[in-house]
């Protein structure tokens, strides 16, 4: 589950601005983020190719505080680019 560039244009505008230096473009961390959620996998299990797994981490973290993934994964679906259904099962 990749988005291409072309389809990550459709949804750019709903993302933040990032400022500073920043090492990861929001195109690598939306990758990622589709990554973990479509294999379930923990987040210190993301192949290396996507970035620090922390920093996509944080960053995710922040964005679905604020209601941009959600917003984005609603976007993705009314586009049809994409079908995501994010379901998390916790046990303690």
């Amino acid at each position: 589950m990749q988005l291409t560039r072309e389809q990550f244009e459709l949804i750019a505008p709903l993302l933040p601005r990032q400022r500073g230096n920043v090492l990861l473009d929001s195109f690598e961390v939306v990758n990622a983020i589709l990554y973990v959620a479509a294999n379930g996998c923990k987040w210190r299990a993301l192949p290396n190719h996507y970035g620090c797994w922390h920093t996509i981490y944080t960053r995710m973290s922040r964005w679905a505080k604020a209601g941009v993934l959600s917003t984005v994964f609603e976007k993705l679906q009314r586009e049809r680019l994409m079908r995501v259904r994010i379901e998390a099962v916790s046990l303690d």
